[in-house]
Order: structure tokens, then C-alpha cells, then sequence
């Protein structure tokens, strides 16, 4: 087991100038949330530990498999897991004490210094969608992706102040070869835009070309020092580990790099059909992601990652912000606190088709439920539609509008001498309104969160403007977004040599559609 250089056991971060970075520009919002008010606890002791002791159970009796890998099988033997064929077992606290070196919080450095976000503590991230291979948009109707979709989605992440993290994969783009899309993306994230981003983990040498264009960006030096991507990895729940996944893992860990460990699970599916069996799976399920990561090395920095839905048991489609799914959040999220690692849960998820009203409920309750839990990463905060198979331009913009007010309802109530506005009562005549009072002319843009797309108005005059529901302003919005973007600076050494880098990689390779 390796240590990475320079980190605690606890924390990872820092921060110093980029390789070859302009002068960074300011940023209009903060790089990310930092939440004022507490996280709910669904569970006591007494049922957290009973969960618990499930997932020891379960790694204990059950085991976790690892597929086509014996030098991980080997590893796992050296450190003491009973390990029969490819089923690996665990004492009960074994993996728990394993996990220990992974660090509580950390920071995943921008190529801007002004949007590096820092994963863990009272921190809340977001970032877009990630992995549809469909993109929808009123105009155009449902289509693959393309990669003039996914530049477009990087540049509207890159736009909104509510988009903290560019994601990765915010959608397919089908219109390239398979074995070759993942250069095309990756360029697009280092370059469209200067925040944070994730490398493609959907095959152990995408992900070395990720980390060797991210090493371009920031030099081999600031990378063996900094986090500066992230991969997504999903356990191929029920607890298996193939080795691709383990090769990926592999990767990031030895480059001292951070990984999103997260079972895709649903309940009835991939784990049995009650919510405290596929909670207590879960938990199992990143815990032994959590501590392959550490074997691989010690204080590499990843993040507990909670996907749990449920069914819907009579025609088996994957349901969205249920009761169910939304408790199991909140319980997932407290097993992770008690890990110690930094929390993913709660995307604006949704089975709907359109941009309509059972959408943005269940996004909604999805979303409400992983702030109120205290999760630290948002994945999917943005654009996911149709069960993730799609992502939507107009969602998009409509999730921004609710992370944005999301946002503002985190950071609490501020008590001070403005806030309580004495003098306005003193301008003020008793009977009399506070409209015209200097204290309101002073807070009126601050005292309140302005969404973008409410129509707020009077009737006559939403109907002058076209009668337009929210989905037909967000056509609008997204549209006029894309048209004020700017390209950030990049040093045009480094931009060149992305793009050599992608452009050899490809003439090695084959094209392979399938």
C-alpha cells in the first residue's frame, strides 16, 4: 500500500498557482455552497448500529466479488479479507478500519484558483448530469448526443453560477467512435470551461488518457501534489467488483487522484426489495469501495457515493424521489458521516419524459432530501430526465433556478442590525407600507432569491408575453446562455498540446462504433 506524498491522513488540499493559467478571472458567485444549517438525523444509535451490523453481516457472510483481477484478489488476501476463488469476505469492522485513511475532506483544484471546491465538512458541490446517451430539447425533439451537445453542456455548466463541478459525461456523444469519444470530452472540460471536472472511467486506458490530458493541464509536478480530477465509478451492484472497475480505481488512486465510489442500486433489483436491506447493501457496497481505494493508496481522496431507488414493482421501471428512496438518503448519508468521508446523494432525479410537473416533483423531493441530509457532492444536480437516459436542455435551466434557490436557503438567516431593520420603522408610519423606505431601496436585490424563469407577474401580462409556461421560458433561457458564453482563458501551450495529445491517441487507435 502506497501513501500519497504530502497529505494527511485526514485532509488533502492546497493551493498554488496553475501551470501555464492566465490571470484568473473573479467569480461572480462562490466556487461552491457552504450550508448554516444542520443535517437532518432520520436514525438513532440504536438503528444506525443495527445497519451497520447488517453490512458487516453482509461482508462477512455474503462477500463482495471481484471479477477477471487477481492482483487485487492478492492484495486483498496480503491485508487479511478471506478470499475463496473470486468472493472476498471480511470480518466484521475489518473493512470499517480500513477506511480510515481516506480523508475527510479535500479539495479538487480548478485551473481558475477562484472555482476550486472543496468536498466534505459543511460544503455542498454540484455538479450536471452524467452518462445519458440521449439529449432532448423542445426545438429538436429526443436525439443521441452529439459532441456539439456535450460542448454545449459544458458551456452552460461553465456559465451558471449554480454549477459548481463540470461533471464528466453530461451526455453521449454518439456521433463519435466509442473508443475515441472519451478524448473529444475531456478536451472539451479542460478547455470550454475553468472549473473542476471528471475523467472518463468507463475503461482503465480512458482513464489514463484522462489523467495524462489532466497532467497536461497542470503539470506532472502540481498533479503528484493536488487533486485535480475525479472519477465516477459505480460498483456493479450486487457486490461485484469487475476489473474495470478496479482497474480505473487503480489508476486514479496511484496518480493521488479523487473517485466518486457509488453502487447504481435499485431496490427489488439489485438488492432486496426493503429499503433497510438495500441501505445496509449499499453501505457495504461503498465501504469496500472506500477501503480498495486505500489499499491501492493510503490517503487518496474519494467520496461515499449513495445511488438507492426504488421499483416500480409492477412493471419494473426505476421510480424517482419516492418516500422510500428519499429515507433511505437521509439514512445513507448519516452511515457516511460516521465513515468519516465526504457524502454524494440526492440529484434532481426523474422517470418523467418532458420537462413538465412530474418532473420537477421528483426532482424536487430527490433534491430536498440529499440537502436536508447533508450530503457534500451533487451529481445529477442538473438536465438528468427519463431515468437518466436522457439529458434536457430545458431541465437543465430548470434545475439551475431550484439550485439557486436551494443555495440561498442553506446559508441561513443572518441576524444582524440590517437584517433586523430598525430603521425602516423609523422612516416607516404605523399603518403605512415599507415599499418606498430606504432600508428596502438599500436590500430589495439581496433581501430575496430573484429566480430566472418564475413568471411572477400579472396574468395580462404573461399572456402579452406569449402565455409562455416554464418550459418554453427555459427554451429561451438556455438559448441565451449559450449565446453570452465566453471561453475562458487557457495558455495556448497548453490548449495545443491537448489537442496533440488527442489528436496522436487517436491515429493509434481503430475506430470501434459498438
Amino acid at each position: 500500500m502506497a501513501s500519497a506524498p504530502g497529505r494527511s491522513d485526514r485532509q488533502v488540499g492546497g493551493r498554488s498557482r496553475r501551470r501555464g493559467s492566465p490571470a484568473s478571472q473573479p467569480c461572480s458567485a462562490p466556487a461552491y455552497f457552504t450550508r448554516k444549517i444542520p443535517a437532518y438525523e432520520l436514525l438513532g444509535e440504536e438503528g444506525l448500529v443495527r445497519l451497520e451490523e447488517q453490512a458487516d453481516w453482509i461482508l462477512k457472510e455474503v462477500g463482495i466479488r471481484i471479477i477477471d483481477d487477481p492482483a487485487t484478489l492478492d492484495l486483498l488476501r496480503q491485508v487479511g479479507a478471506t478470499v475463496d476463488g473470486t468472493r472476498v469476505r471480511f470480518d466484521p469492522g475489518h473493512v470499517r478500519s480500513l477506511c480510515r485513511t481516506a480523508p475527510s475532506e479535500f479539495t479538487i483544484h480548478a485551473r481558475n484558483p477562484a472555482r476550486d471546491v472543496r468536498i466534505g465538512g459543511m460544503n455542498v458541490v454540484t455538479a450536471p448530469t452524467f452518462g445519458p446517451p440521449m439529449v432532448t430539447d423542445l426545438d429538436r425533439g429526443r436525439r443521441k448526443g452529439s459532441i456539439e451537445d456535450f460542448r454545449n453542456f459544458v458551456k452552460l455548466g461553465h456559465v451558471s453560477p449554480w454549477i459548481h463541478h463540470s461533471g464528466g459525461s453530461v451526455c453521449e456523444p454518439e456521433d463519435l467512435p466509442l473508443n475515441k469519444r472519451h478524448l473529444d470530452m475531456v478536451e472539451a472540460l479542460v478547455t470550454l470551461s475553468d472549473k473542476p471536472f471528471c475523467g472518463t472511467s468507463s475503461a482503465p486506458e480512458r482513464a489514463l488518457d484522462s489523467l495524462k490530458m489532466a497532467e497536461i493541464a497542470f503539470g506532472a509536478g502540481r498533479m503528484a501534489r493536488d487533486c485535480v480530477v475525479m472519477a465516477v465509478v459505480n460498483v456493479n451492484s450486487p457486490l461485484s467488483f469487475d476489473h474495470i472497475t478496479t482497474g480505473v480505481m487503480k489508476a486514479f488512486a496511484e496518480a493521488g487522484q479523487a473517485t466518486l465510489m457509488s453502487p447504481f442500486m435499485m431496490a427489488g433489483a439489485m438488492s432486496p426489495v426493503t429499503q433497510p436491506a438495500a441501505i445496509a447493501q449499499v453501505h457495504a457496497e461503498c465501504m469496500a469501495g472506500i477501503a480498495l481505494y486505500q489499499i491501492f493508496r493510503q490517503g487518496a481522496p474519494i467520496v461515499y457515493g449513495s445511488f438507492l431507488t426504488t421499483l416500480d414493482l409492477r412493471t419494473g421501471a426505476p421510480t424517482y424521489g419516492t418516500p422510500e428512496a428519499n429515507l433511505s438518503t437521509f439514512a445513507t448519508c448519516q452511515l457516511a458521516r460516521r465513515v468519516g468521508v465526504p457524502i454524494r446523494a440526492g440529484g434532481r432525479y426523474t422517470g418523467s419524459k418532458a420537462p413538465d410537473a412530474q418532473a420537477m416533483m421528483e426532482s424536487v423531493n430527490a433534491l430536498n432530501a440529499g440537502i436536508m441530509a447533508g450530503t457534500n457532492l451533487i451529481l445529477h444536480a442538473a438536465g438528468w430526465i427519463e431515468g437518466g437516459m436522457a439529458t434536457s436542455y430545458e431541465k437543465y435551466v430548470m434545475d439551475l433556478d431550484h439550485i439557486g434557490a436551494l443555495g440561498r436557503q442553506m446559508q441561513g438567516l443572518v441576524l444582524d442590525d440590517n437584517q433586523m431593520g430598525r430603521d425602516a420603522y423609523r422612516e416607516t408610519a404605523l399603518g403605512e407600507n415599507f415599499l418606498g423606505v430606504d432600508h428596502t431601496q438599500r436590500n430589495f436585490k439581496a433581501a430575496n432569491y430573484m429566480s430566472d424563469l418564475a413568471d411572477t407577474g400579472p396574468y395580462e401580462h404573461w399572456a402579452e408575453k406569449g402565455s409562455l409556461d416554464m418550459a418554453r421560458r427555459a427554451n429561451r433561457k438556455w438559448k441565451d446562455m449559450l449565446a453570452a458564453y465566453e471561453r475562458p482563458p487557457i495558455d495556448a501551450a497548453v490548449a495545443e498540446e491537448v489537442a496533440a495529445f488527442v489528436a496522436r491517441r487517436k491515429s493509434e487507435m481503430p475506430d470501434e462504433w459498438y
